[in-house]
């Protein structure tokens, strides 16, 4: 079969089986032999404005949305907030001040180039589709047809309001979603400093960077007691046990 073929093929599969609670139920590998790209990842946005890495393919594209995230920069950040395709076909060549954090390890990764697209309904985006390749160059006219399709189809699947889809606003402890030690440490972060969401997890990241450790790392040190970021004479960010304790 020819690329098309599978495509259609990846494209029937999208709803995942009966009994199946993953909201994705194609195979993110084969959809990528089917674009013809090395990985393929796909990341919703939830209620909280933060992202959740939802399906996606083992080793780099894993890593490279990890990365987008923990940094807090990099083609799926804009395509997000423009809700706008960005398709760099050479990261070599990016401008160093665009995402100055994120290029140093995307070429760690072997990354050569990087095509995003958002998941919109209308002005609303809900969610990015990436697809990465080692080697530098641009998509072919017919994959970037191609990949339109898949984000239109993986927008429609996510605005059926499936169960899944409702949980995706819900970070408790004991979640099993791909980030749920970010999400509630943002949420303990927000009412420990009395600050947004948003500055939550640009706090959370900074710490993260400072001490050169994963965002999850640090997360499940805050969501665990172990770290608080009380604002108080001793800073933003405090290990428990040192003056200050978790809510």
């Amino acid at each position: 079969m020819g690329a098309n073929s599978d495509l259609a093929a990846v494209l029937e599969s999208l709803h995942p089986a009966a009994g199946d609670t993953s909201l994705i139920g194609a195979d993110p590998r084969l959809c990528a032999q089917a674009l013809r790209v090395d990985g393929i990842a796909v990341s919703v946005t939830t209620d909280s404005g933060l992202g959740e890495l939802l399906w996606s393919t083992e080793g780099t594209s894993t890593r490279l949305e990890d990365l987008q995230y923990e940094l807090g920069q990099g083609p799926g950040h804009e395509t997000a907030l423009y809700c706008a395709p960005v398709l760099v076909p050479d990261l070599a060549r990016v401008p160093t001040g665009r995402w100055p954090a994120l290029l140093p390890e995307a070429a760690a990764l072997g990354v050569g180039a990087v095509f995003c697209f958002p998941l919109s309904v209308g002005s609303a985006c809900l969610g990015t589709l990436t697809l990465q390749q080692t080697a530098p160059g641009p998509l072919p006219d017919a994959t970037v047809t191609d990949a339109w399709l898949l984000a239109n189809a993986l927008a429609a699947l996510i605005v059926e309001g499936s169960p899944q889809q409702s949980a995706f606003a819900v970070a408790t402890e004991g979640s099993d979603f791909y980030r749920a030690a970010v999400h509630q440490a943002s949420g303990m972060i927000s009412v420990q400093a009395d600050i947004s969401l948003a500055q939550a997890l640009l706090r959370l990241r900074t710490h993260a960077f400072r001490h050169g450790r994963s965002l999850t790392e640090v997360a499940q040190d805050v969501v665990s007691r172990r770290l608080s970021f009380r604002d108080d004479e001793k800073g933003p960010d405090i290990p428990a046990g040192e003056g200050t304790e978790g809510p």
